[in-house]
C-alpha cells in the first residue's frame, strides 16, 4: 500500500501529460462545461370511482441531458424510468409486438421499466438543420384530437388521458429542415418499424367498442400482428412545407406510412361442429395529405387542420364479408377557436369531423363521426393556481368524458395537482366503453436542473 501511494504521488507531481493526453483531457473538460442536465420527477396515483380500486401508483424519473459536442453539433439524451407497483395498465411483462427492437422498453421486473425516450444529434449544414436519432415530430394544430399528428405512434395505456408529449412513442429517424425562400421544407425518413402500443386484454383501457366480437360458442385463434420487415423498404417518408402569409401560419403535409392501427383481418371456418375464427391483424400502407392553418384576430385565435388518408382499413361485423375488413378513404378536419377575452382566462372550442368516403354496411363505426371539445382554464395568484376543465363529447354515440383539474405551484419547480376523469355513455361508444375506468387522481411533479 505504501508503494502504491508513493507511485501515485510521484505521478501526480509529473509536470505535464503527453500532448495527446492533454488534448483529450481538454476535450472532456470542455464537453463537461457544455453539458446541461435537467429533468422531472413525477408521481401520480389514480383511484377508480367504481369500486375504489387503485388503477395506478406511478412514479417517473426522466432526466434531460443536453450536450454541446462542438460548435455545430448538439446531443440530446432523455431516458425514462417508470415504477408502478400496481401494474394494471400494462400487466405483467408485455411482449411488445408493436415495437421494433431498438425502440422496445426494458422491463426490470413487472413494476419497473426503463425506456430510451429520445437520443439524437442536431447539426447545421449551411442553412439546413438536421436532427438524427430517436425523437418526436409534432404535426397539427389540434388539442387532444388528432388529424395530422400521426408521425409518431402513441402509447394507449391510458387511452388519450396522458399528455401527448409523454404518450407519443419517439422514433428513430432523419429530420431535415430546409429553407426555401420564405418557406421551410421538412423532410422525414423513418426506418423505425414501431406502431401504436395497444392496451393488454383485461387492462382498464382495453379497446372493445370498435373491435369485432366472436359469436358465442366459437373458437378463436389470435395470431400476432403481421409486421413489415425491412427498415429500408418499409420505412415511412414525410414532407411538410410551412410558411407565413398575410398573418396566417400555413403548412402543407404529406406522409407515406404504415397505419399504426393494424387491419383486423379474420377467417371463418365452418367445416367443423364448432365455428373456428382466426384473427390475423396486419399493418397496411396508407397515404396522408393535408394541411394546417392558424391566425390571431385580436383576442381570438382561429386554428385548424384538414387531412385525407387513402388506404385505411376498418373492421366489420358483416358475416358475408370475406376477410372482416373494408377499405375506405378517410377525410377528417378539426376547427379550433381560442378566446383570451377575460383576464387570466382561456376558453377553447373545437369541432372534429371524420368522414369515410367509401363506407360499407356492417362497419363498427359510423360513416360520419362528429366530436366537440371545450376547454376552460383560469389562472389565480399570479399563475400559481390553475383551474381547468376539459369536456370531450361524441355527437354520434352521445358519450364522452369530463376532466376537471386543479394545479398549484408549491414552490420553485414543484407542482401539486388533483383531478377527476369521468367517462359517460354506453359501451358501444369509444368513450363510454371506459365507464368503469373513471377515476380520481392526484400527484406532484418536481422539475430540476439548469
Amino acid at each position: 500500500m505504501l508503494g502504491f501511494y508513493v507511485s501515485f504521488a510521484s505521478l501526480a507531481q509529473e509536470p505535464a501529460l503527453t500532448e495527446e493526453g492533454d488534448g483529450a483531457l481538454n476535450f472532456w473538460q470542455r464537453l463537461r462545461s457544455k453539458t446541461y442536465v435537467s429533468g422531472t420527477l413525477k408521481s401520480e396515483s389514480a383511484l377508480e370511482l367504481h369500486g375504489g380500486d387503485v388503477q395506478k401508483w406511478e412514479t417517473i424519473l426522466q432526466p434531460d441531458i443536453e450536450m454541446q459536442i462542438s460548435q455545430n453539433w448538439d446531443l440530446t439524451f432523455i431516458p425514462r424510468l417508470r415504477l408502478d407497483p400496481v401494474d394494471r395498465l400494462y400487466p405483467g411483462t408485455p411482449t411488445q409486438p408493436e415495437r421494433s427492437g431498438p425502440a422496445r422498453t426494458v422491463y426490470l421486473g413487472d413494476p419497473l421499466e426503463l425506456e430510451l425516450r429520445e437520443l439524437y444529434v442536431r447539426t447545421q449544414a449551411g442553412a439546413t438543420y438536421m436532427t438524427l436519432g430517436k425523437q418526436q415530430v409534432v404535426w397539427g394544430k389540434a388539442d387532444g384530437l388528432k388529424v395530422l399528428d400521426v408521425v409518431n405512434p402513441q402509447d394507449f395505456r391510458e387511452f388519450v388521458l396522458d399528455d401527448f408529449d409523454d404518450s407519443r412513442i419517439p422514433l428513430w429517424m432523419l429530420n431535415a429542415e430546409i429553407p426555401i425562400k420564405s418557406a421551410t421544407l421538412q423532410v422525414l425518413w423513418i426506418p423505425d418499424l414501431t406502431y401504436h402500443d395497444l392496451p393488454e386484454p383485461g387492462s382498464p383501457f382495453e379497446f372493445t367498442s370498435q373491435v369485432p366480437q366472436a359469436p358465442p360458442g366459437a373458437n378463436v385463434i389470435r395470431r400476432a400482428p403481421e409486421r413489415p420487415e425491412s427498415p429500408f423498404m418499409d420505412s415511412d417518408v414525410g414532407l411538410r412545407l410551412s410558411t407565413f402569409w398575410k398573418g396566417w401560419d400555413l403548412t402543407l403535409n404529406y406522409l407515406y406510412f404504415y397505419d399504426d392501427f393494424p387491419a383486423l383481418y379474420r377467417d371463418i371456418d365452418l367445416s367443423g361442429s364448432t365455428p373456428m375464427i382466426t384473427s390475423r391483424p396486419a399493418y397496411e400502407r396508407a397515404h396522408l395529405i393535408g394541411g394546417t392553418f392558424s391566425n390571431a384576430f385580436g383576442k381570438l385565435t382561429v386554428r385548424g387542420e384538414v387531412g385525407y388518408t387513402a388506404g385505411r382499413y376498418f373492421a366489420t361485423q358483416n358475416a358475408l364479408d370475406a376477410d372482416g375488413v373494408d377499405q375506405s378513404g378517410e377525410f377528417a378536419y378539426v376547427i379550433g377557436l381560442d378566446w383570451f377575452g377575460l383576464s387570466d382566462t382561456v376558453l377553447s372550442f373545437q369541432f372534429f369531423q371524420s368522414v369515410l368516403t367509401d363506407g360499407a354496411p356492417g362497419l363498427l363505426r359510423d360513416d360520419v363521426e362528429n366530436t366537440v371539445s371545450i376547454l376552460a382554464q383560469r389562472d389565480f395568484l399570479n399563475d400559481a393556481l390553475v383551474l381547468s376543465t376539459i369536456w370531450v363529447h361524441n355527437l354520434n354515440d352521445n358519450d364522452g368524458f369530463v376532466r376537471p383539474k386543479v394545479k398549484y405551484e408549491l414552490g420553485t419547480g414543484m407542482d401539486l395537482w388533483a383531478g377527476v376523469d369521468v367517462f359517460y355513455g354506453t359501451r358501444r361508444g369509444l368513450f363510454g366503453e371506459f365507464n368503469d375506468a373513471s377515476r380520481v387522481l392526484f400527484g406532484f411533479e418536481y422539475s430540476f436542473g439548469s
